[in-house]
């Protein structure tokens, strides 16, 4: 009789240390982040977690904690901030499980989504995620340092929401369903969903997705300075050339990443 093939053993937990982390912070997450390893119905084929204390004393929340997860090839991530680092992890265990189990209910019915939501689930409604400072960087002082480029994922303005969510993003830049134009979705100053792009606002989901103007054609270089006159953390805008979109954005450490939709 043939033997039982065991399962893989779970990947480890890799904890990577930024400024002055308390001493037992950095084995409190290792096993807070095993705990939720223990909890997935997948295979956990890489598990990371990054501590990062920031350096200023007036900074608020200076404490932050982020994970990432490798679930079976789809990533699945979560961050946290607080005053203390361990209460930052604590939270971060939290919001890693619930980000699990949404992924688990998205595999089993995707696209059926939208409807009431279960205790577990993501509701429109849920609170932004609490956002620590940028770091004070002088905009002379700014450089692009971080460039991604993605086949974006033709989505409807409810499903890259919920994506947003699910991936702990600030934004989420997608390709809407209906009209085949880059688009990007956001919370806005109030925690509501809100959404930029010349899409038609879908009727259906009118109450849940506000719609704004769409995006500018703006050089890269435009971009920056429109950015840095808006102090907001993100802009979005289309390259004049390909007419996809962009996403320029204000990272933590006070340069700028910036996000372009791949030409097919």
């Amino acid at each position: 009789m043939a033997s039982r093939r065991a399962p893989a053993a779970p990947a480890p937990v890799e904890v990577t240390q930024r400024g002055e982390v308390p001493i037992g912070a950095a084995d409190h997450a290792r096993s807070k982040v095993e705990h939720v390893v223990r909890l997935a119905h997948e295979p956990i084929l890489a598990a990371r977690v990054v501590l990062t204390r920031s350096p200023d004393p007036a900074v608020e929340r200076s404490a932050r904690a982020e994970a990432s997860f490798d679930v079976n090839g789809t990533p699945v991530r979560a961050h946290a901030v607080a005053d203390d680092m361990f209460a930052a992890v604590d939270l971060l265990e939290e919001k890693l499980e619930r980000n699990l189990v949404q992924h688990g209910d998205r595999q089993r019915t995707r696209h059926r989504w939208i409807g009431e939501a279960s205790t577990h689930e993501w509701r429109h409604g849920d609170l932004p995620t609490q956002r620590t400072a940028t770091f004070p960087r002088p905009p002379e002082q700014r450089e692009v340092v971080r460039r991604k480029s993605f086949a974006l994922e033709e989505l409807t303005p409810d499903e890259a929401a919920f994506d947003m969510d699910l991936l702990g993003h600030d934004f989420y830049l997608f390709t809407d369903l209906r009209s085949g134009k880059d688009a990007v979705v956001y919370r806005d100053g109030d925690g509501r969903f809100a959404l930029q792009g010349d899409v038609v606002p879908y009727a259906e989901h009118e109450t849940l997705v506000s719609v704004s103007s769409a995006a500018p054609s703006l050089s890269e270089a435009d971009a920056i300075a429109r950015l840095n006159l808006s102090g907001e953390r993100f802009l979005f805008y289309l390259d004049p050339d390909s007419g996809r979109g962009r996403v320029l954005y204000l990272r933590y450490d006070g340069h700028y990443g910036l996000i372009t939709a791949a030409d097919s």
